[in-house]
């Protein structure tokens, strides 16, 4: 995941100083927040006198076609609209080159993305724009979810209340890029601020039942009556390599993998006909409970003595409540 550092956070030194300390830190994009002010693009014409990182542009107004001739003139890498103070259709010319993403505020459902499909990405305001230190709302876990799943080719966006926690979490539910801006100057030094948002040590204040994927939309078996023809289905469908085994009320008996369902093929190989589906099932894989902190989690994939991909979650009744999947931290940090 990458950093977009919030140039204007830091009130205490010259844009000059602040840019300079930020690539000196090999931050990889400067964040630029334009509250419907043309002057912007004064600061913007001196940041790239002075280095080559990638701008990425949020524009906060009701007339966005004003914008679009110093679009033209001055080319960012990301510009970025905010949906909510639009008064006008938003019809970007083609002219303007960059990537071009659509800004929401945490009431805002993603479903108005749909208007804007030829757009790259998404940036959810996790927080209330233009307000500094503001404190990440929870609920936007389940948006980007959501937008993962709906729009599955688009990049999303995060700015708003990243510290190191939530970092942690984004990168693990394969957000493409996040907007630091308080945290990441009120710290010692960028530096330090910059390995904390990365891989360092985090502090823990949400919960697993948090950002998890809710059983709903996991891949799901029934102990009672299972085939392994199930089993191979279910897998398939739910593309994430494993499905969960469910009793009555949902309680966890375990999950069965592509690597069981190998293991299985291998001990039948002379006769497919004779695998029970009951025999496929790891009916002590490692879980982690819904209330669990982040660093509880991380404590539980340290300790573990193999690689974990995915950890079913479990309430305080033993019944599956979700998955934390993996596969999208690995991605992010190769």
């Amino acid at each position: 995941m990458k950093i977009s550092a919030s140039i204007y956070s830091d009130k205490s030194r010259s844009l000059k100083e602040v840019i300079d300390d930020l690539v000196n830190h090999q931050v990889d994009m400067l964040h630029v927040d334009c509250n419907d002010d043309l002057t912007v693009f004064d600061d913007i014409k001196r940041i790239k006198s002075w280095c080559d990182l990638p701008i990425d542009l949020h524009i906060i107004t009701d007339t966005p076609s004003k914008y679009y001739p110093y679009l033209e003139e001055n080319p960012v890498d990301y510009v970025t609209f905010q949906y909510e103070n639009l008064k006008e259709e938003l019809n970007i010319p083609k002219t303007i080159k960059g990537k071009k993403g659509l800004a929401i505020i945490t009431p805002t459902p993603i479903d108005v993305f749909s208007n804007y499909q030829d757009f790259d990405f998404i940036l959810i305001m996790a927080t209330i724009p233009g307000q500094s230190g503001g404190i990440f709302d929870k609920i936007n876990f389940d948006k980007i979810r959501k937008f993962r799943n709906k729009f599955p080719a688009k990049s999303i966006h995060v700015d708003g209340g990243v510290n190191g926690e939530v970092s942690f979490i984004l990168r693990n539910m394969g957000v493409t890029s996040s907007v630091s801006g308080s945290y990441l100057f009120k710290g010692p030094s960028i530096g330090h601020q910059l390995m904390n948002l990365i891989k360092r040590k985090i502090e823990s204040k949400y919960r697993v039942e948090d950002f998890m994927t809710p059983i709903e939309e996991c891949p799901v078996v029934e102990i009672e009556n299972l085939t392994f023809k199930q089993v191979i289905q279910s897998i398939e469908q739910g593309n994430l390599g494993f499905t969960l085994v469910v009793g009555k009320n949902n309680h966890f008996e375990g999950l069965i993998s592509n690597a069981d369902v190998r293991k299985a093929l291998i001990k039948h190989v002379d006769d497919f006909n004779k695998i029970e589906a009951l025999e496929t099932i790891n009916q002590s894989p490692v879980t982690i409970a819904d209330e669990a902190t982040v660093i509880e989690l991380l404590k539980t994939v340290k300790k573990t003595p193999f690689i974990v991909s995915y950890l079913p979650v479990l309430d305080a009744q033993k019944r599956a409540v979700g998955v934390v999947n993996f596969a999208n931290l690995i991605k992010a940090e190769l």
